[in-house]
């Protein structure tokens, strides 16, 4: 029994002197930092924006979030998919004994894509797909750009998507780049309707007024999201199932896509750049005004290559190819694209020809979904600043620019402002402040005043809370 005391207080004993070990590295790292004098621009969330929305309205996975010229922010959401939003979420709920049935007051699904404007307001809410079937609206929607004349750009993730589509800010349809379905390897038995099961279909237009009726599903009418007439009739019974379709990637189709991630404009070249993503494995830039693919390239600038790679390993060799999903290609003001490599734990550099400059890796014991999700960067001329959303530490991470060394990052994983969940999309407006999205559960949109650069006193984990 003596002997089973000392051992107990020897283990207490060393787990003591590792924890102080482990907290003495975390402070020498810190006073280092200080030390050093860096300097960052620092963040305070505001928790009352954006304002309330009318009908009872509620995001779901909200996986993509950009800045117009007038400084508004747009996000592009889930809320209106088939499973987006859990029964307990909807006044009317799409599955179960009391489907189709108005339970209570809350709450409506919102429309896919929504505008805000500085103050939170919003002033213009549409999306879904066409009653005319004049595009096709992705399975899955995913990313937003919006260009200097209003132009909006979505992609898609989602099975069958293989296109990007382009609207006017209103909402009217203008093009659609690439195919839906065209990756599709085995056809299914029989077609389904791109229709079916999809709640709160929102034809272009503003915003309704507060209890605005709204018409069913694929029908026109001013908004999305209230409840279908009491007298209408409940869904007839599914048909057999069919043989579920599948899916190959093609990293070299001239025409078409594999699951787009995220658009990034580059207007004085005339060039989206598309993150193409969750199926292939490649960046490619197209025309704006066309859509035809200029150019493309996959990971260290070489061609593309459409294997399977295993699971990220941190302790494996390098990976030579892109993973799935390619998030993020952004454009900086002096022609670098930085490419989000999201399960591989890094950011690869390119020029805009597509030759490799460099890579940068970033919490590389991260793994699951990743730890590059989106990018970024500060709005001075220089963009001395680039920014991370990290959707699995929960953070937004702050580096140098042009040392691409890791300054700080602010949040952690939690549910009140200025916290995370899902962290996925991060724009910047004309004041530096910083707009991100969260998917899975945390379903929302949230800003970040910037309140300048300032000495770095946190290194980890930051909380972004307003100072008295």
């Amino acid at each position: 029994m003596r002997q089973l005391f000392w051992s107990r207080r020897a283990l207490v004993g060393v787990s003591f002197l590792a924890v102080m070990a482990a907290l003495g590295t975390g402070q020498l790292l810190l006073q280092k930092a200080i030390a050093q004098g860096k300097e960052a621009p620092r963040f305070e969330v505001d928790p009352f924006w954006p304002k309330p929305m009318p009908n009872n309205w509620v995001l779901g996975q909200t996986i993509g979030v950009a800045v117009d010229s007038r400084d508004h922010i747009w996000i592009v959401h889930r809320g209106s998919d088939p499973a987006a939003l859990d029964n307990t979420e909807l006044a009317v709920p799409i599955t179960g004994n009391r489907a189709g049935q108005r339970v209570g007051e809350c709450c409506n699904p919102s429309p896919p894509i929504m505008e805000f404007d500085q103050a939170g307001n919003l002033v213009n809410a549409w999306g879904g797909p066409s009653p005319t079937r004049e595009y096709e609206w992705p399975s899955s929607n995913h990313g937003i750009a919006v260009d200097a004349e209003g132009f909006v750009y979505i992609g898609g993730n989602g099975a069958g998507d293989a296109h990007v589509l382009k609207f006017t800010r209103d909402g009217k349809f203008v093009a659609q780049w690439g195919r839906a379905g065209a990756r599709q390897a085995k056809a299914a038995a029989a077609a389904s309707d791109p229709l079916a099961g999809y709640a709160g279909v929102a034809p272009s237009g503003g915003v309704p007024a507060a209890g605005a009726a709204t018409p069913a599903a694929g029908t026109a009418g001013p908004s999305a999201g209230a409840a279908p007439a009491a007298s209408a009739a409940a869904p007839s019974a599914a048909p057999a199932a069919a043989a579920a379709p599948t899916y190959q990637a093609n990293s070299h189709d001239q025409e078409s896509f594999g699951r787009v991630a995220k658009i990034d404009l580059v207007e004085n070249a005339n060039e989206a750049y598309l993150s193409d993503g969750y199926l292939n494995h490649r960046v490619a830039v197209v025309d704006m005004d066309t859509g035809k693919i200029k150019r493309y390239w996959g990971a260290y600038g070489k061609p593309p290559t459409d294997e399977v790679l295993p699971p990220y390993n941190p302790a494996a060799p390098v990976a030579q190819q892109f993973a799935n999903p390619v998030h993020c290609s952004n454009v900086s003001n002096d022609g670098f694209v930085y490419v989000c490599d999201r399960a591989n734990d890094r950011i690869q550099i390119f020029r805009t020809d597509g030759t490799f400059v460099k890579e940068v890796f970033v919490a590389t014991q991260t793994l699951a979904d990743g730890s590059v999700w989106d990018i970024d960067f500060s709005h001075d001329p220089e963009q001395r600043f680039l920014y991370v959303a990290d959707g699995v530490n929960e953070h937004v991470r702050v580096f140098n620019r042009q040392t691409m060394e890791e300054l700080y990052n602010f949040g952690y994983g939690g549910r009140q402002p200025g916290m995370f969940l899902g962290v996925h999309s991060i724009a910047v407006d004309s004041k530096g402040n910083i707009y991100t999205t969260e998917t899975y559960t945390g379903k929302r949109l949230q800003k970040f005043v910037n309140k300048g650069v300032g000495p770095v006193s946190t290194v980890n984990a930051a909380m972004p809370w307003p100072t008295p």
